[in-house]
């Protein structure tokens, strides 16, 4: 293991290069630029925000950046996941020249889809701030170990999701609509106490993304570090997806461009 990390890192130059190319290559000649990154979740939040709160029995205020932080993480996910899938098939010309490890080309991925999220971030704040008011900045410090916690979790995913489109390439078509039910399944839209009225407590109980959602919530929202036990699930979460991602690499490192 310790000797794949650093194969990674010898081509540190590689990667990054890919990730900028990516970058580059999905903004030229636009008139908004990075500014795409930041429209969907925009204009998905205005539309949310005149019908939600009616149904759910919030104020307006403090639904726009519980919903807005909500859908940057969600769509960080979803984004990098899904272009995860067609991964290993952008790289095959790379895969086939030189035996790099495979775990750098969904690091392309997650790199481009932290750069976006980074974007979003500040733009949540701003919203909290504005409808809230000035929250505790000490407590914005937690969400640099939210980001690596983050970071690693898309990059295990995206790892899952190439290797699975390689070998059953109708994943990522599956991949799209497990996430579409998925989404109706974690509290992005809405909060416990709207899942208490209808008796849908279990969703919190049960869904591994509820604790990954408190840690970017809870300091931008709420103004205070989220608790030891919330970074443990999260971490725990977290773990055992980057273990499958191991395994993964581990088990299909070689065999891969056979069926490519």
């Amino acid at each position: 293991m310790r000797e794949y990390v650093a194969a990674i890192w010898r081509c540190r130059y590689f990667w990054l290069s890919l990730a900028r190319s990516d970058l580059r290559t999905r903004y030229r000649r636009s008139v908004l630029g990075i500014g795409w990154s930041l429209l969907h979740p925009l204009v998905m939040t205005l539309v949310l925000c005149t019908v939600l709160p009616l149904l759910l029995g919030v104020r307006v205020q403090g639904y726009v950046p519980f919903l807005f932080s909500g859908l940057i993480f969600w769509n960080y996910l979803v984004s990098v996941t899904t272009n995860g899938c067609q991964c290993l098939f952008q790289a095959e010309a790379y895969i086939r020249q030189h035996p790099a490890p495979l775990a750098i080309y969904p690091l392309r991925n997650a790199l481009a889809g932290t750069f976006h999220f980074l974007v979003s971030l500040p733009v949540a704040l701003l919203l909290a701030w504005h409808f809230g008011g000035a929250t505790n900045p000490w407590a914005l410090i937690s969400l640099a170990p939210t980001v690596a916690i983050y970071f690693v979790l898309v990059w295990s995913t995206a790892t899952l999701a190439g290797f699975a489109n390689v070998f059953f390439p109708d994943a990522q078509h599956l991949c799209e609509d497990g996430f579409q039910m998925l989404f109706f399944l974690t509290p992005v839209m809405y909060d416990a106490q709207a899942l208490h009225r209808v008796q849908l407590d279990w969703v919190f109980r049960y869904n591994p993304l509820v604790y990954l959602l408190r840690l970017l919530r809870e300091p931008v929202l709420d103004g205070h570090v989220p608790s030891a036990s919330t970074f443990l699930a999260s971490s725990a979460v977290v773990a055992v997806v980057m273990g499958l991602a191991i395994s993964s690499l581990a088990v299909f490192q070689r065999r891969v461009v056979f069926h490519l």
